[in-house]
């Protein structure tokens, strides 16, 4: 014989009970078929809430009425041709509750007797429903009232079975009954003086557990509408998958942080007899599922399950007057028991000078209940401040790490509190029994998401890191940047384990999201018709979809974006720039960002603000950590002057090559920037300071090029025009290089704490003299390179070399 139970949206809709009926005719034919089913989807709660209004004198409880009726009807219509019959009976059951929501609102009252006899039309309408379909189609089937069979105590919507009682009533019946399929009602049960009980939360599931456990079966099926118990809950994190195989002990764990589909007491009736559970999917019959049994799996998970709770209160007791004082515990939680409280979690300081604990406050009276109860309970030693009135938060969660491999796999718990520490998850409270079956952790409900997200890629996700990518400066560079990032994707997932997603894009007019990842593959239309912008705006954003390895990348030269750094690395976002504003601003600023970069464990990356795309500063770092001792830099570090210099001749006016240059995206849109070194002056300073300098930009020299009008130009036409006027300027600086046979070369130097910058003309033979086009060069002079310098030379501009370098360090973060 087998027990199958179906609840959920399996018995939704008139397509989903064919389903059932589908499975049962199909396994009826190995075996005869025991089938408890719970009340159609939402129906129980459209009872309580009817009986709730009717209490209240709420007239609108026969419109819940009527709309309950509307479903069951619908429900027949869908499933029967004929269906008078049916109806007629099923109305005559509407009559009576229609009399007894009626009688509910006459005496102003509703009663746990008075309301378990109301929530249990539920489960007996559906299983009328259900055997009389089937009946209809010449099954050989029965419907047998669970009442008949269960029997309990008076303890009114969470009645007690007597197993002695309801063992006997089940297996003499099932021992006379000779029909292939039983369809029994679940949840509902009679108390031994005939009043209608109910079994309490999960009662359809615990009623399947007592028949399969009374009638010693091979096991029990709990078909519902997913297919098994998932590693986390799959509405939240979409990589979750169905654990195959459980042990009744995780089962239990995972169904009470909030698993639900399998709830607790469901396993008590088959757990000691060792009846496997095998949970299924109504509507994927051939998937898998669950299988929860005492046979051990060989598994190479240790962490088999994350679940939470969420509306958690956290309760603190704390005060010296506790210390060494016996019975304390004992009170506080005597006065909880005494106010029907439950406690979910507790922990305790070993000093004994704090108690803190858990409680469910769905009902939102509980936490105020529980606080005035402990208050008056204590009112004597807080009276004498020995200790403190109690501390309640709202707003929190539980999540629980569960298996029971992990008490043999050392650090779980460090992964665990680095995995949230990483996301700026903060965690409240803790709580580890020394089985080590159950790691629990109290964090803020707005943060659940986060949490179980970053601890399922930890745990279950072969260690694919997702990145989730924030980016403002949708221009020239900002294109190429996602174009290599929808090029590389599938290159990233498989290779490096990186799923790099970009969330978030804009520029200074327009800004989209989406928590998903933007389809790279068609993001210039909904971006042309996106939400406007703004700096404060874009951070906001950033900010509320809370998701795990967020990082923001800075694609700008504006100052305001790079003065909002610091706020995305006090909430642990990483920061990629190739802004130099921030990192040339004052020293202070740039040694803050340095240090909430440590602080909050959020990396802060600017390779492109020296040499886009090369390795320069990375260079500069391991030279460095390494233990060697810089002593002088030089370098080309403007692939913009370069050019101009590259190109400038006496056959080539110099305003022309420089219109040329911003034209091929080798300027700044203000040429200015560029020309008048002041670029050049922030990349030596940002060399300085990651020498460990502290340096500031007015220390360094400039020895400018341009003339005094240049530098007063009022705008970037007018400085255009002056470049026309002083021709003969710049023509005698190119002669004078041609005569001593020498290249101009706009140089950096740092030497002894000291930086410079100027035009400088390089003899042949240099390295800086055959620098071709836009390329830097950098020349690091160390104590292990002191006459030979290391050499990092390369394209030093343009934008697919800087979108690679911001590309680079979005991987770097990636692999930390």
């Amino acid at each position: 014989m087998k027990v199958l139970k179906f609840g959920g949206t399996s018995v939704g809709t008139a397509q989903n009970i064919k389903k059932v009926i589908a499975i049962l005719q199909k396994e009826s034919l190995s075996s005869p078929i025991v089938c408890v089913v719970s009340a159609v989807g939402g129906i129980t709660d459209k009872l309580l809430q009817a009986g709730e209004l009717a209490k209240q004198k709420d007239k609108s409880y026969l419109t819940v009425f009527d709309k309950i009726k509307s479903i069951h009807f619908k429900v027949i219509e869908g499933l029967v041709n004929n269906p008078k019959s049916i109806l007629k009976e099923v109305d005559a059951t509407f009559e009576n509750l229609k009399q007894l929501l009626n009688g509910i609102y006459l005496i102003n009252e509703l009663s746990p007797k008075t309301s378990d006899k109301l929530v249990s039309y539920g489960e007996l309408l559906s299983s009328f429903i259900i055997a009389e379909v089937m009946e209809d189609l010449n099954l050989n089937t029965v419907l047998k009232n669970s009442q008949e069979l269960i029997i309990t105590n008076n303890n009114f919507t969470k009645a007690e079975v007597n197993y002695d009682v309801t063992n006997k009533n089940i297996v003499d019946y099932f021992n006379k009954a000779n029909q292939l399929i039983t369809i029994l009602p679940g949840f509902v049960s009679k108390s031994q003086s005939g009043e209608t009980t109910t079994l309490g939360r999960g009662g359809s599931d615990f009623t399947a557990a007592i028949v399969a456990a009374a009638l010693k079966v091979d096991q029990l099926e709990i078909w519902t509408d997913v297919s098994g118990m998932y590693t986390t809950n799959p509405k939240l994190v979409k990589q979750a998958y169905p654990i195959a195989n459980l042990s009744y002990q995780e089962a239990m764990e995972l169904s009470h942080f909030g698993a639900k589909v399998l709830y607790p007491p469901t396993v008590q009736p088959v757990l000691n007899l060792s009846i496997p559970i095998h949970i299924k999917n109504t509507l994927h019959p051939e998937a898998f599922g669950t299988i929860i049994s005492n046979q051990k799996k060989e598994s190479h998970l240790t962490v088999k399950g994350i679940s939470h709770i969420d509306n958690v209160a956290l309760l603190t007791l704390e005060g010296s007057g506790m210390v060494g004082i016996p019975g304390f515990s004992k009170r506080l939680f005597e006065t909880l028991a005494n106010e029907k409280i439950n406690i979910i979690f507790i922990t305790q300081a070993s000093s004994e000078h704090s108690i803190c604990f858990g409680i469910d406050v769905s009902n939102a009276e509980q936490a105020e209940q529980a606080e005035q109860a402990i208050n008056t309970a204590f009112e004597y030693e807080i009276s004498l401040h020995k200790i403190n009135p109690i501390i309640v938060e709202k707003g929190l969660s539980i999540i629980a790490l569960i298996g029971d491999n992990m008490k043999s796999h050392q650090g779980i718990s460090g992964k665990l509190f680095s995995t949230l520490g990483k996301n700026n998850i903060n965690v409240r409270a803790i709580a580890q029994g020394a089985s080590e079956k159950n790691i629990s952790a109290v964090i803020n409900q707005s943060d659940v998401k986060k949490a179980l997200n970053s601890l399922h890629e930890r745990f279950f996700e072969v260690n694919t890191k997702q990145l989730n990518v924030f980016i403002t400066g949708i221009g020239n560079v900002g294109e190429k940047l996602i174009d290599q990032i929808k090029q590389q994707h599938n290159f990233l997932k498989k290779n490096l384990k990186l799923d790099v997603k970009i969330v978030g894009m804009s520029n200074s007019r327009k800004m989209i999201f989406n928590p998903n990842g933007i389809d790279l593959n068609n993001w210039t239309e909904p971006f042309h018709h996106a939400d406007k912008s703004s700096i404060e705006g874009f951070y906001q954003k950033v900010i509320e979809l809370n998701l795990r390895n967020s990082i923001f990348v800075d694609v700008t030269a504006n100052k305001d974006v790079a003065s909002v750094y610091e706020n995305y690395l006090k909430q642990s976002v990483a920061v990629v720039a190739c802004n130099k504003i921030a990192c040339s601003d004052q020293y202070a600023n740039y040694k803050n960002l340095q240090d909430l970069s440590l602080k909050y464990n959020a990396p802060f990356l600017y390779e492109t603000n020296v040499g886009a795309g090369l390795p320069i500063i990375n260079t500069l770092n391991n030279l460095v950590a390494s233990g060697d001792k810089v002593i002088s830099i030089q370098a080309v570090l403007s692939g913009s002057l370069n050019f101009v210099f590259n190109n400038f001749s006496d056959k080539k006016n110099f305003h022309d090559t420089v219109k040329q240059a911003q034209f091929e995206g080798y300027t700044e849109p203000d040429p200015r920037i560029d020309l008048s070194g002041i670029d050049v002056a922030r990349k030596i300073l940002i060399l300085a300071r990651e020498n460990g300098i502290p340096m500031e930009i007015e220390d360094i020299t400039n020895d400018s090029f341009l003339t005094e009008a240049n530098l007063k130009s009022d705008s970037v036409d007018d400085f255009y025009d002056t470049l026309i006027n002083d021709e003969a300027h710049f023509q005698k600086l190119y002669a004078s290089a041609t005569a001593n046979k020498c290249q101009l070369k706009y140089v950096a130097e740092y030497k002894n704490g000291k930086a410079k910058v100027g035009l400088q003309e390089v003899p042949e033979g240099h390295p800086f003299y055959n620098l071709e086009g836009k390329d830097n060069i950098v020349m690091f002079y160390t104590q292990r390179y002191p006459e030979q310098p290391l050499i990092v030379k390369g394209a030093g501009a343009g934008a697919d070399v800087t979108a690679s370098g911001l590309f680079a360090d979005i991987i770097r973060i990636g692999n930390k």
